[in-house]
């Protein structure tokens, strides 16, 4: 069974970090790659950030989070990590990780439903 599992959300002040972790089971991990999505109320999800499989390793993020946050792999953990620096109230979101076949260099943030796993999400609260 294919499991992603998202912990690390927390009510944190405006300015202050959270990392958010993203532990993954049941498939190839090296062969996939992972991306970090968000939702916040009454808004459609997006996609923030995504790093490639490991023959790749790329990364990219929408343009609202460059500069302040940080994804990352542990390829012998099958973990990712998304470190959130400056946190805004407008990052308030619940937060939820995927996974996608690696069956092209790079990694995507457009396309969600490309996505093939998906974990149950994480609370971030960003208070003013």
């Amino acid at each position: 069974e294919v499991q992603l599992v998202e912990s690390g959300g927390d009510l944190v002040q405006a300015g202050g970090s959270l990392t958010l972790s993203c532990v993954v089971s049941g498939l190839t991990f090296d062969k996939y790659s992972i991306g970090w999505f968000r939702q916040a109320p009454g808004k459609e999800r997006v996609g923030i950030s995504c790093i490639g499989s490991l023959d790749d390793g790329s990364t990219h993020y929408e343009d609202s989070v460059k500069g302040r946050f940080t994804i990352s792999s542990d390829n012998a953990e099958n973990t990712v990590y998304l470190q959130m620096n400056n946190l805004k109230p407008e990052d308030t979101a619940v937060y939820y990780c995927a996974a996608e076949f690696a069956w092209h260099i790079g990694c995507n943030l457009d396309y969600d439903y490309e996505y093939d796993y998906w974990g149950q999400g994480t609370q971030v609260t960003v208070s003013s």
